[in-house]
C-alpha cells in the first residue's frame, strides 16, 4: 500500500491529542538529522530578519572573558 502525505494528514487529525507527543517523537525519527526543524527554520527565519535590520552583536564587541 503506498500512502501519500494527505493519508497521513487524515491520520494525525484523528490522533487522541493525549497521544501527539508520541506521534511527533516518532516522526521526528525519520526526518534526516541534517536538516532543520520546523522551529529551526523559524529561527534560522527570524535571525536573518534581525540581522537584516542591523540587529545584532558584533563578535568583536562581546566581552568573552
Amino acid at each position: 500500500m503506498n500512502v501519500n502525505r494527505q493519508q497521513l494528514h487524515e491520520l494525525i487529525d484523528i490522533v487522541d491529542s493525549k497521544e501527539l507527543n508520541i506521534v511527533y517523537h516518532l516522526l521526528t525519527k525519520f526526518i534526516p538529522e541534517d536538516l532543520p526543524t520546523p522551529e529551526e527554520i523559524v529561527a534560522i527565519k527570524k535571525g536573518r530578519e534581525e540581522i537584516a535590520r542591523g540587529e545584532f552583536v558584533r563578535h568583536e564587541d562581546i566581552n568573552w572573558d
